[in-house]
């Protein structure tokens, strides 16, 4: 197959190229507006008792709250504050999605005046249910009371909304900021104008597509909307990976024995080979996310394996075409001062950088293991404390008025009374429904219980407030003893924000493990194939272990102890949200698979080319370690850009997977793999003899068949 595509990017460069432009201006012009067509962050597992309990009430006719208008400033037990608040409940009520408008003039609850007298707000219930629906009331009816004087408007519909809106702002800075980043540092690497203008040329390609597909995946399925910017920074990430490693060995092969079919079909078959296991590892790790029910980490794996593939199938055939097409001009534009700092830096591999840490390490194999092997653990100790919290107002920037909202009823209002544990009842006459509001306000937490109300086809709805906060380990014991306790002959299911968090939780940990069987099956049987090895593949699992619970560790001190909070932006949570480990788990893995991947290549391809073990270590770090720093680099700007996000566990994801691509390429691949590799000798590639034998059947040698060479370093 790479033999083809060498011989399509040499025979047919131009066509290539110009299906490849025709593509793009399709693909832009119907993807380009993706971002309207998705739908929310969507963490509810369908099948849990709080989701079902919302369709219950929802098919009842009952309206969940979807806005607060906060009015403050005033005295409110005065006539003109009463007027004002009924005035603004009558602007708001023109909406035709309104259902009621609550407040203290017509509840006479002292649960809507704050503890100083000097502000109340009204609780705006919504008919639709569909989550995009209630988004776009909720914006409507923000900009018809815009600029009431003391008005601020808030609520979990309109902070969804600003959600949203915050994504795709955050999106276009984090393009604005990285490419010209990516293009610089590009630019330092390659030394060449041209050359660093293909990995960011192949990334906004990658980007592209990927919206195209997700655009089209949006018409077939939900998608949620923070697929884009894992789609982002990811596409851009792996296409400059992938460019980064053909473009370079495409420059070594033109060196070695000048442009032409030769040239591409050498750099296909070693290059090209490594990015297809590379991009299958990638792409099945995130590919994991889509057994979770949840809409935002299935857009996730959708979206990310993905744009994997499509980077991947852009260097393997536009990038090859392009190079062909370029010949030896790929080094053109070359400023003067870096090429003369590359001719200083060309020089026999035994005396480059790499080579000699290499040799460094493998001379102290042991002390260095222990000592880089402790440090990761070390780093991941705060892991152990890891606190989660969820989605809510508190993602947002302090600017975004659904925050402020959100923090005004938290601190100067009677608590928790927007976030109440809803019951939704079926099957009871009225006496029952008084016995349970009873039994609701037996359980110790509660503060108080709401009357019911009886809804279409014999359902009815209790709010039960707690005295807790509702993501707190006291505020989810309330919610868990009211589904324990005893309903008699009445259907009693628990939801509200609350029950949503605790099941959500659940239903991660219930998937959990098959999607770690995935990830590590689907890691270990394409490095066998690579390599022959079943030690290899288990070294690797282990060393993305100790990465992946350094970056966490890191993530706790920072995000969740709220570390660097001036620095980064940011205002802790006290917690990491929930679903951005199980994210982060499948995009750092996959990538630390990645940067394995085209080091063991480069070892086997030594070692296959008559290399001793410790030989073949060295070289293929030479070869590979200033380019895998370079990638982990260029990587880590592309997705760190994210790291400017309004938006908290975006901001997280971001700093947590460039993290990962950092650590992974210094301590893991300098250190690491070639102290272990060292330790093991001969017992790296060693394997059962049953699988010895299949290996012989279906696995791969870098002396390649189709070009009859055996390729050596």
């Amino acid at each position: 197959m790479l033999n083809a595509l060498a011989n399509l990017a040499t025979r047919r460069s131009r066509t290539v190229v110009v299906a490849a432009v025709l593509a793009s201006v399709l693909a832009g012009a119907l993807g380009g507006g993706v971002a309207s067509r998705l739908d929310p962050y969507g963490a509810d597992d369908p099948a849990t008792e709080s989701v079902q309990a919302d369709n219950r009430l929802d098919d009842a006719g009952f309206q969940h709250l979807g806005l607060i208008a906060l009015v403050r400033g005033v005295d409110v037990s005065s006539p003109q504050t009463k007027h004002r608040v009924e005035s603004l409940a009558s602007r708001i009520s023109q909406d035709s999605a309104v259902g009621r408008v609550n407040d203290y003039y017509d509840t006479g609850s002292q649960a809507f005046v704050s503890k100083d007298g000097r502000s109340t707000y009204l609780a705006v219930t919504l008919k639709p249910t569909d989550d995009k629906a209630r988004q776009d009331a909720a914006k409507r009816i923000a900009d018809r009371v815009d600029g009431a004087s003391g008005v601020t408007l808030g609520g979990p519909a309109l902070a969804q909304e600003q959600v949203n809106n915050q994504v795709e702002s955050d999106l276009r800075r984090a393009e604005m900021l990285a490419f010209p980043f990516l293009f610089g540092l590009s630019l330092l690497f390659f030394r060449s104008g041209v050359a660093a203008l293909l990995p960011p040329l192949i990334g906004g390609l990658a980007i592209v597509g990927t919206f195209l597909m997700l655009r089209v995946a949006s018409e077939l399925t939900s998608v949620s909307i923070f697929a884009l910017n894992l789609v982002t920074g990811l596409g851009l990430g792996l296409a400059i990976d992938y460019s980064l490693f053909m473009v370079s060995r495409y420059r070594e092969e033109i060196a070695r024995s000048g442009p032409g079919p030769e040239a591409m079909r050498r750099t296909l078959a070693t290059a090209g080979r490594t990015i297809v296991f590379s991009s299958l590892t990638v792409a099945a790790a995130l590919a994991s996310l889509l057994i979770f029910p949840q809409r935002f980490l299935y857009s996730m794996g959708l979206g990310g394996s993905m744009v994997a593939l499509i980077a991947a199938g852009l260097a393997l055939v536009v990038l090859p075409a392009i190079l062909a097409l370029l010949g030896t001009r790929v080094n053109s534009l070359a400023p003067a001062f870096l090429q003369r700092r590359a001719e200083r830096e060309a020089r026999p591999a035994e005396s480059g950088f790499w080579y000699r840490l290499s040799r460094f390490v493998m001379r102290r194999p042991g002390p260095i293991a222990i000592a880089s092997a402790t440090f990761l653990i070390a780093l991941g100790i705060p892991f152990w404390g890891i606190k989660f919290t969820s989605v809510d107002a508190t993602v947002l920037p302090t600017s975004a008025s659904a925050r402020q909202v959100d923090a005004a009823l938290k601190t100067d209002f009677p608590p928790h009374r927007d976030s109440p544990i809803e019951l939704a009842v079926s099957r009871a006459d009225r006496a029952q429904l008084e016995k349970l509001s009873a039994e609701a306000r037996r359980v110790p937490g509660v503060a108080a219980v709401n009357p019911p109300q009886r809804l279409a086809g014999g359902v009815s709805e209790i709010d039960v407030i707690s005295k807790y906060d509702p993501l707190s380990d006291r505020g989810q014991e309330v919610a868990t003893a009211l589904r324990d306790m005893p309903t008699g002959s009445a259907s009693v299911e628990v939801t509200g924000f609350t029950a949503h968090f605790m099941d959500t939780k659940s239903s991660l940990v219930d998937h959990l493990p098959i999607a770690l069987a995935i990830v590590v099956i689907t890691t270990f049987m394409v490095l066998f194939v690579m390599t022959g090895s079943v030690v290899l593949p288990i070294k690797a699992l282990v060393m993305n272990v100790l990465t992946l619970s350094a970056v966490f560790g890191i993530l706790v001190l920072i995000f969740q102890d709220g570390r660097l909070q001036g620095l980064l932006g940011y205002t802790s949570q006290g917690a990491i949200e929930t679903t951005m480990p199980l994210l982060l788990f499948a995009v750092a893995f996959g990538l630390s698979t990645d940067y394995g991947v085209f080091l063991l290549s480069r070892i086997k391809e030594a070692r296959d080319g008559g290399a001793s073990d410790s030989e073949a270590v060295a070289i293929g770090l030479e070869r590979t370690g200033r380019i895998v720093t370079a990638a982990a680099l260029l990587f880590a700007v592309a997705i760190g850009a994210f790291v400017t996000s309004e938006i908290i566990f975006i901001k997280e994801n971001g700093l947590g997977t460039a993290l990962a691509v950092l650590i992974d390429a210094s301590i893991v691949r300098a250190l690491l793999v070639p102290s272990l590799m060292e330790l093991l000798g001969k017992w790296n590639w060693w394997a059962p003899r049953p699988l010895r034998r299949l290996h012989a059947r279906i696995g791969l040698s870098h002396g390649d068949a189709d070009l009859g060479i055996a390729t050596k370093a």
